[in-house]
């Protein structure tokens, strides 16, 4: 048994810091970068960005780590990324785990409202008409100062997470690019699996933080009850980097979940 890490959108394993190693014992553990990601070069054409273009891209792995059975596990994007992949090819996929997440529609519910889906479409046709510009003051953003304002508005629990957990993210984010980055955001704001939920057939476990201001908390209670073998674990004052914030209760749960739903 496998388990495919899917990361959020921007990411770069961040968030599987420690996750890796826990589930190393029980399973062998995959994690893959999106196209501009990581190691991944950007995409030879820039419109192969979509949600369908990551699950084939998954669909791929699975195949390149032999094709073994499987469990999905993803971190925000990477929920709807991982669903997309099982309506692609649900065969040898045993279990799911959905962190963090929602089955999309994503800028319609950022901090509970749709004001981000409304503003994108003009911030894409500005950065499209000066993207040197863009990438240029992108770029001289310094990560450090980007990482203590996420510690001070409270978009982490900055009395449960590191900050040398958080710091690859905010470099990875300053080095990514602007135009892609904005056009995959796009991607996910529009996509929705919900129609899928109801047809997985297989355990899945939802994990939530229940001071998640990226998905709001309900959205996960919804993904939960929707799928037929669905349940959900909220964490309580967890936020959207909760599998650092609350390490050991996510191992717990995420390995009682294999054991016992899954079989592993």
């Amino acid at each position: 048994m496998t388990a495919v890490l899917s990361d959020g959108i921007g990411c770069d394993g961040f968030i599987w810091k420690y996750l890796w190693d826990d589930l190393a014992p029980l399973v062998s553990v995959a994690h893959w970068n999106y196209r501009g990601h990581g190691r991944s070069g950007l995409p030879a054409d820039p419109k192969h960005v979509e949600l369908v273009d990551h699950a084939h891209d998954l669909d791929a792995v699975r195949t390149a780590v032999g094709d073994p059975d499987v469990v999905l596990v993803g971190h925000s994007m990477g929920c709807q990324v991982s669903l997309e992949a099982y309506r692609l090819r649900p065969e040898k996929i045993r279990g799911l785990v959905l962190i963090c997440g929602a089955s999309g529609r994503i800028t319609h519910t950022f901090k509970g409202t749709s004001v981000l889906a409304q503003i994108l479409p003009r911030i894409i046709e500005r950065v499209d008409a000066h993207p040197e510009i863009v990438r240029a003051i992108w770029g001289r953003v310094p990560s450090e100062m980007a990482l203590r304002f996420a510690m001070l508005t409270g978009e982490v629990d900055a009395r449960a997470v590191r900050a040398e957990d958080l710091r690859p993210y905010m470099k990875h984010m300053i080095d990514i690019d602007v135009p892609m980055f904005l056009r995959m955001l796009r991607s996910a704001g529009d996509h929705s699996a919900a129609d899928l939920l109801s047809q997985v057939n297989v355990p899945a476990l939802v994990i939530a933080g229940d001071r998640d201001t990226f998905t709001p908390p309900r959205y996960a209670e919804e993904m939960a009850a929707a799928l037929p073998q669905g349940e959900l674990l909220m964490v309580n004052g967890g936020t959207h980097a909760a599998p650092i914030e609350r390490r050991e209760l996510v191992r717990e749960r995420i390995e009682r979940f294999l054991r016992e739903r899954v079989g592993v």
